[in-house]
């Protein structure tokens, strides 16, 4: 088993990353949670190697999500928007299908701290993560807060085990 300060030896790492905004909407000027999501990153020390936006389809970002996991200087996947319960939310079901496994504990603690600042709204999240051979996705709502929530309070501070464990 490992302990603490084995885990804590893997904290340290910088990963290449894919940020894609889920919206119908949002263009590049306005995309504000993914300026939040790659000003967290580079303050980091990650690199962004591909920054999308793709319409609520879930054939498309299906078909995004398997060409990213074909790019090899992208380890982790973003997804930012499509998370809710409204007839056009489609990430879930869209990415679902294609993780290997998931890491149903990232869902669980996101809501967990949603609803530390939102209440009950929380539990309106179906924020997923898992992983796609070897790249790590995490599906997050496409708000400002929980863009900076989920990196801030579980990604960031994880990432280099996830990582680690999922390349070992």
């Amino acid at each position: 088993m490992m302990t603490f300060s084995e885990h804590d030896r893997h904290r340290q790492v910088t990963a290449g990353f894919a940020v894609v905004t889920i919206s119908d909407t949002r263009s590049e000027e306005s995309d504000e949670s993914g300026n939040i999501a790659e000003r967290l990153l580079v303050e980091r020390g990650h690199r962004v190697m591909v920054r999308e936006i793709v319409k609520n389809d879930g054939a498309a970002i299906r078909a995004l999500m398997e060409e990213l996991t074909r790019d090899p200087e992208v380890q982790v996947m973003l997804t930012l928007g499509g998370t809710g319960i409204s007839s056009r939310d489609v990430t879930v079901e869209a990415v679902s299908d294609l993780l290997d496994k998931k890491i149903e504990g990232f869902g669980e603690l996101f809501r967990r701290l949603s609803y530390e600042e939102i209440g009950e709204a929380a539990m309106l999240s179906r924020a997923i993560a898992g992983t796609m051979g070897k790249k790590v996705i995490f599906c997050l709502p496409g708000s400002k807060s929980a863009v900076e929530l989920a990196l801030r309070e579980l990604i960031l501070p994880g990432l280099g085990h996830v990582l680690w464990e999922v390349n070992r």
